[in-house]
């Protein structure tokens, strides 16, 4: 299988977004998403919400559950894949820790 989150730094991961072009990152452990521990078919709870300039829409809004190694996105993204469900895209694996720590 394929690598398809990024480990981050130890308190965070990545994944591209198909829906927003996008990169979206979250923190886990404490307080933030718990992760299944898989990078070839992660599950992080809870959902994913990411607002604000998305693919030139000022008010954009993506909100996703990413379960097994796919996106579910909601009804309620500005995107147009909102309410589908697709493979998260392949990450590249040479790069998988780096120290571009943030949240979304």
């Amino acid at each position: 299988m394929s690598a398809r989150i990024k480990i981050v730094n130890a308190t965070h991961l990545r994944f591209d977004c198909p829906g927003c072009n996008d990169i979206h990152m979250v923190r886990t452990g404490g307080n933030g998403w718990t992760w299944n521990g898989s990078v070839d078919a992660p599950t992080l709870e809870p959902s994913v919400l990411v607002q604000g300039p998305l693919n030139g829409d000022p008010d954009g809004r993506c909100h996703s559950f990413v379960r097994a190694g796919r996106i579910e996105f909601l009804s309620d993204c500005t995107h147009a894949l909102a309410g589908t469900t697709v493979d998260l895209p392949e990450v590249d694996a040479a790069g998988m820790a780096d120290d571009d720590g943030g949240d979304q």
